[in-house]
């Protein structure tokens, strides 16, 4: 092929120390604070100005939109304009625009959702009562376990009692046998 090893790209590579890295971040920084201290020292300008004031407070949500807009646009998107007439572009309301009063239209889902909630809810609460097949089964079947209960607390009773009895009787034969 070629006399060469390799092609153009296996150039001497140029590695960057850690002190280089740290000066770039540091400009960086320095020029997001300059850039920030510019934006406020015009800010404080308008708050000044009665009229700009006028003009905040009546301005539209759209040139909000406007400038939320311009802030979005990174990298090739800042330089070529679009125009996509498809593109919704959201809205952001604020709380006092919120309409909490008007009836909300729930999704299919949402729908589903409450009503799935609000039968498991009459269901537990007939559970609760004892008007479900579950809750007669479960009534029934601890019904049987308190007379298992019942029947051998009553056995261990009545087995104490005749250990007792053949103990006290054993003692009153050897008192007996003792005082011959």
């Amino acid at each position: 092929m070629g006399g060469r090893k390799g092609g153009h790209k296996g150039r001497a590579r140029q590695y960057t120390s850690p002190e280089e890295i740290d000066a770039q971040l540091q400009a960086e920084k320095q020029k997001a604070r300059e850039e920030e201290e510019q934006g406020e020292e015009g800010g404080d300008g308008a708050a000044g100005d009665p009229k700009k004031e006028k003009k905040s407070l009546d301005s539209d949500e759209s040139e909000d939109e406007e400038d939320d807009y311009q802030q979005k646009r990174k990298g090739v998107e800042g330089l070529i304009d679009i125009e996509n007439p498809n593109r919704v572009a959201q809205t952001t309301k604020k709380v006092t625009q919120l309409d909490l009063d008007g009836p909300k239209e729930l999704s299919r889902r949402e729908r589903e959702e409450i009503e799935k909630q609000k039968a498991k809810e009459r269901y537990m609460k007939m559970h609760l009562a004892g008007k479900t097949e579950q809750a007669k089964a479960d009534l029934a079947r601890l019904a049987i376990i308190r007379k298992q209960r019942e029947e051998a607390a009553r056995k261990k009773e009545e087995e104490r009692k005749a250990k007792d009895d053949a103990t006290l009787s054993g003692k009153r034969m050897q008192s007996l046998s003792l005082n011959k």
